[in-house]
């Protein structure tokens, strides 16, 4: 069956599915493998849930309902493809180490006001999470948001070929993902993907004007250049706030670094003909939830939460943001910063001798990378695991006190509320 053949039956159901958990009655259905399932062994249940057509890679689970393909993701990415030039509609994409996941959020918040748009659902940003969101568009969508993720070279090109992108952004480049990018310089090199395939397009991107690496980069490009016109307006223990032209914005978004999440996607909204007055409603309406720069109040503390989240530059930005903020009793409960191949000693050293340099609060670090880190520092306490953590904190040892908890997801340091 041809591409086309199977976009036509695609268009015949009502949306696509991947998990038998989630089906939905007349879904199209794409049975996918990973390392420790096999979606073919669920194409009968599959039928019986409701699922119009699924599409496998195995012929010995056909039933009367199936399609044969050689191999179901790559029939799925595909099909993503020939959807997203079938729409003809624009679309956004964005990357970058940090921030990718709120500043989408945000730009969608912003472009939905005065499109009918469609954007990545959480962070299913990658080569199966990319083709999802394309999947998900139909022809009453005006515009579309795509989030890409990556860890390793390629990654961006190819999801790019798949989304053909008109416009895109990149938050910034950090020292994320380096035991598969290898290092900084790898990090640009494969989160610029994204500009050379726009390049190669004669397509348009959006630079912070703050950031010299992407302005380097993209001179040569069809730019839109922000930032002179949005003005910060806050201290770094409250929400954000802007002015943009004749507008203050007051955000419910905690820390400078997501200064540059927000005055994105303003930027975006404005080259895009959003209302003024739209974008304000839209960025002050916009909470952070899943434990991204989440400010919470409990047991008399404040906390600032940030735990979805972790690696080097964005640890640091959390830190200088924390030093600054307001407050007494300042307490930070730090976990281990995941994918950091060989540089993980220097990497969590370097966090710890900061700490020694700046006593601003006590500080906790959890997890194997942090305990092997050496200090003789009175105010810094190490824990190989969550448990020994959870055992020697004592919730009645801290009263009204101001807390900082960030690290990456593997961690689950939200746990800590519960402690609290």
């Amino acid at each position: 069956m041809t591409t086309k053949q199977l976009h036509q039956e695609f268009l015949a159901g009502s949306g696509i599915c991947t998990d038998t958990r989630n089906i939905v009655e007349n879904c199209f259905f794409i049975a996918l493998k990973g390392a420790n399932f096999n979606g073919n062994t669920f194409a009968d249940e599959a039928v019986k849930k409701g699922a119009y057509r699924v599409v496998i890679d195995d012929e010995a689970f056909k039933n009367e309902k199936t399609i044969l393909v050689k191999d179901t993701l790559t029939a799925l990415q595909e099909l993503a493809a020939f959807h997203r030039k079938h729409l003809k509609l624009p679309i956004l994409s964005l990357t970058g180490s940090n921030g990718k996941t709120t500043t989408k959020e945000l730009i969608n918040a912003v472009l939905s006001k005065k499109y009918k748009t469609i954007a990545t659902q959480g962070n299913l940003n990658n080569h199966i999470g990319v083709p999802l969101t394309l999947l998900s568009m139909t022809s009453e969508t005006e515009m579309g948001i795509v989030e890409m993720g990556a860890n390793h070279l390629h990654e961006i090109e190819n999801l790019c070929q798949i989304a053909q992108p008109d416009y895109g952004y990149i938050t910034n480049f950090g020292k994320a993902h380096l035991e598969g990018f290898g290092s900084l310089e790898g990090v640009v090199k494969g989160k610029s993907e994204l500009y050379t395939h726009l390049k190669d397009h004669d397509k348009t991107v959006f630079v912070n004007g703050a950031e010299t690496k992407q302005l380097e980069l993209t001179k040569t490009m069809n730019r839109v250049v922000f930032n002179e016109t949005i003005i910060q307006l806050m201290d770094a223990s409250n929400e954000v706030k802007v002015k943009f032209k004749n507008t203050e914005i007051q955000s419910k978004l905690v820390g400078l670094y997501n200064f540059n999440n927000i005055a994105a996607a303003i930027a975006i909204g404005d080259y895009f003909n959003v209302p003024e007055e739209q974008i304000k409603t839209a960025i002050e309406g916009y909470i952070p939830q899943n434990n991204r720069s989440q400010r919470l109040e409990k047991a008399g503390h404040k906390i600032l939460l940030d735990a979805y989240n972790a690696n080097p530059t964005s640890m640091m930005a959390a830190l200088e943001n924390f030093k600054q903020a307001e407050g007494n009793r300042k307490i930070l409960i730090l976990g281990d910063m995941f994918e950091m191949g060989s540089e993980a000693e220097k990497e969590h050293q370097h966090i710890v001798d900061f700490l020694e340099q700046n006593p601003f609060g006590k500080a906790y670090l959890v997890g194997s990378n942090f305990n092997k880190t050496k200090t003789k520092a009175s105010h810094i306490k190490t824990f190989e695991s969550f448990d020994d953590f959870k055992k020697q904190f004592k919730a009645k040892d801290f009263k009204n006190c101001f807390f900082l908890i960030k690290g990456s997801r593997g961690m689950a340091l939200e746990r800590v509320l519960n402690l609290l």
